[in-house]
């Protein structure tokens, strides 16, 4: 079997630090917010799966279907031995790209869950007996030193996720990405589309109320990591489409006026009736927008795929 590697470059109590600053500084003022990657504790990552499977829910299928036809393209581009990817989580979308790099050496996923990380190596090692693995721990938002692979190497960062960081954060981000990538090197990015709002909406409202539960999630993640008292059924999940800043918000809205106490920060955080906690941005794009953007990190973009509908986009994208 391939060598399978690990490294960590995140503290082991990290995740523990990480929450107890985002609860004190999301909740301790207003307007209240948390980011998402707290809906994403075991529970929260079943039901993130069943959410794209929903007939509400299109990004995931788009961008597979990109995939599928644009996988053999992004291989004659890049000629890619090492493949990074950011976020990996479960790497199933990814294996449509392994399976179309003939050449390639190495896969380095990089995900903040070391469970997710070793379920989804054991697969593809089991799949693919002669590709080198070496996992990354570590938190892609806060800069990333790749190990030593052969080049070229392709950056993925799938799913739409990008749109998950504020202007300022994508800036900083995108900066980062660049600072990995060497000539020949390139990053292959996936952007959810600006489309109608109906559309938008019921994709993070879903009749069925699997969205809502997924929100609500990260009250349950706050109960059991810091002792809170959130009770969940005192919250109504929101999706609420901004035009300006084109992007959906999902948020919790209290029911009626309450106070929760977080008792391992000996907090006492107050809600009025109908006040808000915003606990996800989703911004949405258009090529002109990303273009910028990429421009602005010092990366050109040489293709842009969308799928058959025009709903989501992959663009691949080399140093400028």
């Amino acid at each position: 079997m391939s060598p399978y590697l690990v490294t960590r470059t995140l503290p082991v109590n990290s995740t523990d630090a990480d929450l107890r600053t985002d609860v004190l500084q999301g909740l301790g003022r207003g307007p209240k917010s948390l980011p998402p990657k707290w809906f994403y504790d075991a529970r929260g990552s079943e039901l993130f799966e069943e959410i794209t499977r929903l007939p509400e829910y299109y990004p995931t299928r788009a961008e597979r279907e990109i995939l599928r036809a644009r996988a053999r393209d992004v291989a004659a581009a890049t000629q890619a031995r090492t493949l990074v990817e950011l976020g990996s989580g479960s790497s199933e979308k990814t294996r449509i790209l392994l399976d179309a790099l003939p050449g390639l050496h190495s896969y380095i996923p990089v995900d903040v869950s070391e469970s997710a990380l070793a379920l989804a190596a054991e697969g593809l090692l089991a799949e693919r007996p002669d590709l080198s693995v070496h996992a990354l721990i570590a938190d892609f938002t806060r800069g990333l030193a790749l190990p030593g692979t052969p080049g070229p190497r392709l950056v993925a960062f799938l799913g739409g996720t990008l749109g998950n960081l504020l202007p300022e954060e994508r800036a900083v981000f995108l900066k980062s990405v660049r600072s990995m990538l060497q000539p020949g090197d390139a990053l292959l990015l996936g952007t959810d589309l600006v489309k109608d709002e109906s559309t938008l909406v019921a994709a993070y409202d879903d009749t069925a109320g699997v969205t809502a539960a997924f929100n609500k999630n990260v009250l349950t993640v706050l109960n059991r990591e810091l002792d809170a008292d959130f009770d969940p059924d005192d919250f109504d999940h929101v999706a609420h489409w901004d035009p300006r800043q084109e992007w959906i918000e999902m948020r919790l809205r209290a029911r009626s006026a309450l106070t929760v106490k977080v008792r391992e920060l000996d907090l006492a955080v107050t809600f009025a009736a109908g006040e808000e906690l915003r606990t996800e941005v989703s911004a949405k794009f258009r090529e002109a927008g990303v273009r910028s953007e990429l421009a602005a990190a010092a990366m050109e973009l040489g293709h842009w795929w969308t799928d058959s509908a025009g709903r989501f986009a992959l663009s691949l994208s080399a140093p400028g």
